[in-house]
């Protein structure tokens, strides 16, 4: 497996030298100064990269080239902005970049209530707690209709919860929660993000699931030319937030998306912790099944809690079984006739350390020691399955 490394660019608190003494050798990254929608310009991709190579590192994965939200919806100014998608795809093919990430979430990005949740150790962990969410969509927001989206337990929960927080912890939870998260396309305020919900709420599943399809259809010609595997990353949380559709939360979400566009540049990035925050989802199994379409791993584990609640826990411990999970991937590696294919994964979300508590410029999910522990614990278990010589299997 490729070991690989977020990073946010040239103002990432974390530098690239840190990065090649982490151990990793490939690079995940993005041109974050390029408005969602715009071409990404050939020289552009070029400029990141030979920064990349410069360090000794390889740019291996694009996480993510963000769509627009005409796009998610098909309305609007799409077909100009999915134009501009294919040349972005053809410029990133024409510099060899071959792996592209992307999710088809509505409106918010990856979720979280709490960035820092205490851990037994003292180091922090992001958590999602389904009565946090509760309490800002139904009571701060006041989405219409929003106590008919959780059981009547979580309600109460929430109402109790909601009459127990003053003005700062309200404020604190809409910024974890609206704001806009690292990696993430954007942030809302209060205004906006009604509006946006209200603009995706005339999607049911299956109608928007019919909009990430033909969006691949209209892409898969270019994805094809420029030799891109569009590895799409699956939702987070794999359940519904404010009302709205989920297309990419289960096993059967993944096989209804290849039978539609069955193209070998239509692939999946498996995020163990998105799939695993679903109790109902096998990884192991998944990578079974799915193995000739993952292209990119995001390797990290969560607790899983019986209202949905779940936080990130270590990367060798929680509720699903890493390797296991890595023994797989390696088997799927093994399997390919050339000999050639390595998948690229990268440690997700690390626990932020207390010597890095304190420091303004930390992006939470993406300090540097807690990740360094998670790449050195996941590179442990590959070279002891790879040791085996059992093609993975323990």
């Amino acid at each position: 497996m490729l070991e690989t490394w977020r990073w946010f660019g040239p103002d990432d608190p974390i530098s690239l030298e840190q990065i090649r003494q982490a151990g990793a050798t490939g690079v995940v990254s993005s041109l974050s100064h390029i408005p969602t929608g715009e071409v990404w310009p050939l020289v552009d991709i070029e400029t990141h990269k030979q920064l990349i190579e410069s360090a000794g590192l390889v740019w291996s994965v694009v996480e993510s080239v963000p769509l627009h939200n005409d796009i998610k919806t098909r309305s609007g100014h799409y077909q100009y902005l999915i134009s501009n998608y294919q040349k972005t795809l053809i410029n990133l093919g024409a510099a060899g970049i071959q792996t592209v990430c992307y999710n088809f979430m509505p409106v918010v990005d990856w979720t979280r209530t709490n960035l820092e949740y205490l851990l037994p150790d003292n180091s922090q962990a992001l958590r999602f707690d389904i009565v946090d969410f509760a309490v800002y969509d139904i009571f701060v927001l006041q989405r219409s209709g929003a106590s008919n989206s959780y059981d009547k337990s979580v309600v109460e929960g929430a109402r109790e919860r909601f009459g127990s927080l003053d003005q700062r912890a309200v404020a604190a939870l809409e910024n974890n929660i609206i704001a806009g998260l690292p990696g993430g396309e954007g942030s809302y305020d209060r205004a906006g993000i009604l509006a946006a919900i209200e603009h995706f709420n005339q999607f049911d599943n299956e109608a928007y699931r019919q909009n990430l399809i033909a969006f691949l259809r209209d892409i898969m010609p270019a994805a094809e030319v420029a030799d891109i595997n569009m590895v799409i990353h699956p939702d987070d949380p794999p359940f519904s937030l404010f009302g709205l559709p989920r297309v990419l939360s289960t096993a059967e979400d993944v096989r209804k998306l290849v039978a539609a566009v069955p193209s070998a540049s239509n692939g999946l990035t498996l995020c163990a912790g998105s799939f695993g925050a679903r109790g109902d989802n096998n990884l192991v199994a998944m990578a079974e099944e799915f193995g000739d379409r993952i292209h990119f791993v995001h390797l990290r584990n969560i607790k899983r809690e019986s209202d949905g609640s779940f936080y990130e826990s270590a990367h060798l411990e929680g509720d699903n079984d890493i390797v296991g999970l890595v023994a797989a991937l390696l088997a799927v590696e093994a399997a390919d006739t050339s000999g050639q294919r390595a998948i690229a994964m990268r440690p997700d979300h690390g626990h932020t350390l207390t010597s890095e508590q304190a420091d303004p410029r930390l992006k939470p999910g993406y300090s540097y020691g807690g990740r360094m522990k998670g790449l050195a614990e996941l590179r442990g278990v590959i070279h002891a399955l790879t040791a085996l010589g059992t093609g993975g299997r323990p």
